[in-house]
């Protein structure tokens, strides 16, 4: 759950609990602004909390009795209400009792009625997470079919039994379908702006360019997928457009920069990929990587002249040119471990990892680099050796007065090389002031138990024991008992005779 649906469905409990005891006025001004789930929370908790005290929500407000356990308080609320919320008739329409869902669904056609492109684009959100429940998908397919123009809203569920040519009168224009549709695709709800996308791409009346747009200016994964996979078959069937690539070229999300680059070669520009073969994201590269050939070009040599130049190169550079690189290439990389900029000699540490050419002897002294992310990465490189490391070596680096980022890089080759070290370096950090190495210690303590299998320690060794008897606060009484039974290890408080 996020901070922002934690924070509606709290907001929508309290305003419960406050219009229950009689410390607020109408609702709508403390949820008007918040999101669906505060709406839904609302309805919850005055059920929940009638449900403590029965009858204390049978007078008014008439929003507590929308909300009543029973259904023919909710019902004849919905009968006597001129302009209740249309959020609460709008969970109402996915009631559990036929009464209630006909008669809700009745009024808010209503309610609607009055301004349908303005209360659509309110109530979307609403719509989209009632649309999970058992009754819920009817509200959302009279949605869809509103802002698809297929009939009208109000048509079948607020005066039934009508001639179809009167339901016209209550229809969206096609200029407030889009209107509504660009409103919701602006929404900070994820759902509602990918519901609202899908209609939009499904009219089929944006141009490519546009299409193209959407998508490079898109936050939302998902939804910047059905912006780009739509330009990219407008292009597949009208041919490629050169300002539409250029847009994919320059989306904020990978995937759409990825597309822009795969889309060079149908627009005849293969040359261009090359550029791309230094982008900040690895699937760009790798769809640069296998463009550049057709463009009669080679990475690897395109790459080794960009990272030749110590005073030019960069990061991305580098991790671009270890990923089209060979063997033989090593060198260059073990020449950048002294270039001035941390990121780069992180990069190349990360590159000699990608072709397997790691040195341990040239890996250990990086553990002490200055650059966090040179620390992370020789870590990460050195935990396949981590057993030839010297543990008082490591040990001393976890001590409190080295830089945070070395003490982690070396707690976590400790950790890597297991037994009685790592259970050590753990224990020594239960207490330690840095918040991030005593959670991490913590969770690797923790991990050790297993119902299954003993714990990968020395048997019978008096240290492990002592080192358990400390992380008495992670483990329950008959956790430790068990876990020193598998390791031979005498219970606490016992005594061995000699």
């Amino acid at each position: 759950m996020g901070a922002g649906v934690r924070q509606d469905t709290e907001t929508g409990r309290e305003t419960a609990a406050a219009l229950l005891a009689g410390e607020c006025g109408p609702i709508g001004g403390r949820l008007v602004r918040s999101g669906p789930d505060a709406w839904t929370a609302f309805d919850e908790a005055v059920r929940h909390l009638a449900q403590l005290s029965p009858g204390g929500a049978r007078g008014n407000p008439l929003e507590l009795r929308l909300c009543h356990p029973d259904g023919r308080v909710r019902e004849a609320a919905l009968a006597a209400w001129r302009n209740p919320p249309p959020q609460l008739v709008l969970i109402r329409c996915a009631d559990w009792v036929p009464q209630v869902r006909e008669r809700a669904r009745r009024v808010l056609g209503r309610l609607v009625a009055k301004d349908p492109a303005g209360w659509l684009t309110l109530l979307t959100p609403l719509v989209l997470r009632l649309g999970r429940r058992e009754h819920g998908a009817w509200a959302l397919e009279q949605l869809e079919a509103a802002l698809s123009g297929r009939y009208s809203l109000l048509a079948a569920w607020w005066r039934p039994g009508r001639p179809s040519t009167t339901w016209s009168l209550n229809s969206l224009t096609a200029v407030q379908r889009e209107a509504v549709l660009d409103r919701l695709c602006l929404r900070a709800d994820p759902p509602t702006r990918r519901f609202a996308t899908r209609l939009t791409v499904a009219a089929g009346e944006m141009g490519v360019r546009e299409l193209a747009l959407r998508a490079a200016r898109e936050p939302d994964p998902a939804t910047a997928r059905l912006w780009t996979d739509a330009a990219l078959r407008v292009m597949a069937a009208d041919g490629p457009d050169d300002t539409a690539v250029d847009a994919l070229l320059t989306g904020h999300l990978p995937m759409v920069r990825a597309s822009g680059v795969t889309a060079l070669h149908g627009a005849g520009r293969a040359d261009e990929a090359a550029r791309y073969l230094t982008d900040r994201s690895g699937l760009v590269r790798a769809c640069a990587r296998r463009l550049v050939p057709q463009g009669g070009g080679d990475p690897r040599a395109l790459c080794h002249r960009l990272v030749e130049d110590p005073a030019r190169v960069t990061p991305y550079a580098v991790t671009g040119f270890a990923e089209c690189a060979h063997r033989e290439d090593a060198p260059l990389l073990r020449a950048l471990l002294d270039h001035p900029a941390g990121a780069v000699r992180a990069a190349a540490v990360a590159g000699l990892r990608l072709l397997d050419s790691s040195d341990t002897d040239l890996l250990r002294p990086l553990l002490d680099d200055p650059s966090p992310g040179v620390a992370r990465e020789a870590s990460l490189s050195l935990r396949p050796s981590a057993e030839r490391l010297p543990a008082d070596w490591l040990a001393a680096r976890t001590a409190p007065g080295w830089p945070t980022h070395t003490r982690r890089a070396a707690y976590r080759l400790l950790h890597a090389r297991g037994g009685v070290y790592g259970l050590r370096a753990a224990v020594e950090l239960l207490e330690d002031e840095d918040p991030h190495l005593r959670r991490i210690a913590a969770q690797h303590l923790q991990s050790m138990y297993s119902p299954s299998r003993p714990p990968a320690l020395p048997l019978r060794d008096p240290e492990v024991g002592a080192l358990l008897d400390r992380c008495t606060g992670l483990f329950s009484d008959w956790v430790l008992a068990w876990m020193r039974s598998q390791l031979g290890l005498p219970s606490r408080g016992s005594t061995t005779n000699g």
